[in-house]
């Protein structure tokens, strides 16, 4: 038996699942995790002295790739000086200006501790700055795991959704409206119904959680013209976008600016962090400037926010547009060699990240992404592991790149996609 095996049956004692997010548990894809030892670059090595090229990056932020020196360095010196101070620290206030500098719609900003506290955190301030209830999310767009965000997805417009999980009370997300992605006249009839009492409109701008989807042309316009018209707040997740789909997030590339922004784990270089920023008139509701109330004794950890200020200040430095054309290329030969062995794929590429689902049509929602073809996922899950390629445990993911992916990482996994048996 090997240690990752070993290490799963003790941690199934003692963890629920064996781990500490299901999705790591690898059941869609009928494996068993890997325990991780060490990372480097875009390499990952188990428990048992196997190497692999990573695509998941620690769904996302990895951008540099693991253990880049500059950030690495920053926050050994952040350790050194103490792990945490229950109070603000210098570094809070340089990446916070940093955040301000790169992202267009952000004018203040405030760090909490994952993806999750933020969306819920900017929900909260979006209800108290509007003083309304309801708020619109779409079906297959992960906003982290609070409970007004764990609906059930309905079909046409919802007024009322149902929960997705046991454990939350149906009255929690009694003011969720969930609605398909990329259909603005949805989005138009739930404002005429309900128009006056909705606070917010929450999107992934291009989503990563049902695979990655792409907004059509004049979306993500139109939402911003819906909450214009009604006075409600446009709120953007960019937790997995942000910094990765330009310098400046989905925003700068599309040319959407929402109310309020969330981040997570990229500005902090892979360290537990989030935040949530965007108009000044909307933050300063927040406590203790206003009455919305939202804290964190972690908020702003001093390793944390050196790591992330190293790392954005080391992509400023780097070719985004060099590692879009290679990530394109590589999604493009990877598509064509599974199509070529008789499996219909539709792609899905932007920025460093991309999709392939196993469907004969295109995919632009969660209901088209539900079409793909989960056995072939698993099928090529399990190969590219055998052939020492990481892939994400679940085929609504984004296989991601890095800077720190080279040719050799490409051509070997181009060599084992070609090795593929269905």
């Amino acid at each position: 038996m090997s240690l990752s095996s070993t290490l799963y049956a003790k941690a199934q004692s003692i963890i629920p699942g064996g781990v500490n997010s299901p999705i790591r548990a690898c059941k869609a894809v009928e494996s068993e995790p890997l325990f991780i030892a060490s990372a480097m670059g875009s390499k990952l090595y188990d428990v048992d002295g196997r190497q692999y090229v990573d695509y998941v990056m620690s769904w996302g932020p990895m951008l540099l790739g693991h253990a880049n020196p500059r950030v690495h360095e920053a926050a050994k010196a952040a350790l050194d000086a103490g792990a945490s101070f229950g109070a603000p620290c210098p570094a809070e206030v340089d990446l916070a200006q940093k955040i301000v500098d790169l992202m267009p719609s952000i004018e203040m900003v405030r760090m909490v501790n994952s993806g999750t506290e933020a969306t819920m955190s900017a929900l909260r301030l979006a209800r108290g700055f509007t003083g309304r209830d309801y708020v619109i999310k779409f079906d297959g767009c992960y906003h982290g795991h609070a409970d007004a965000f764990l609906a059930a997805a309905g079909s046409g417009v919802e007024v009322q959704a149902a929960p997705g999980t046991p454990g939350v009370p149906a009255a929690t997300v009694a003011h969720t409206i969930v609605l398909p992605y990329n259909n603005l006249d949805a989005v138009k009839e739930a404002f005429r119904q309900k128009g006056k009492d909705i606070a917010a409109i929450i999107v992934e701008p291009a989503p990563g959680n049902m695979g990655l989807v792409l907004p059509g042309p004049g979306y993500l316009e139109g939402l911003r013209a819906v909450c214009d018209e009604y006075g409600a707040l446009l709120i953007f997740d960019e937790v997995i976008t942000g910094f990765r789909w330009s310098l400046g997030g989905a925003q700068a590339r599309y040319g959407v600016r929402p109310d309020l922004t969330t981040l997570g784990k990229i500005i902090g270089a892979g360290f537990p962090v989030g935040a949530y920023g965007g108009r000044r008139d909307v933050m300063e509701k927040l406590s203790p400037c206003g009455p919305v109330f939202q804290a964190g004794t972690l908020s702003g950890n001093p390793v944390a926010m050196a790591a992330g200020l190293a790392n954005l200040r080391e992509l400023e430095q780097r070719d985004y547009a060099a590692l879009e054309k290679r990530t394109g290329e590589l999604a493009r030969e990877f598509a064509d060699i599974v199509r070529s062995k008789g499996v219909p794929v539709q792609l899905n590429h932007v920025a460093s990240a991309f999709t392939m689902y196993f469907t004969e049509q295109p995919v632009n929602d969660m209901a088209a992404a539900r079409t793909s073809n989960g056995k072939i996922y698993t099928a090529i899950y399990k190969q590219m592991r055998e052939q020492g390629v990481y892939l994400a445990s679940l085929a609504y993911e984004c296989t991601f790149t890095s800077f720190a992916h080279s040719e050799a990482d490409y051509e070997l996994t181009l060599n084992a996609a070609r090795n593929l048996k269905f």
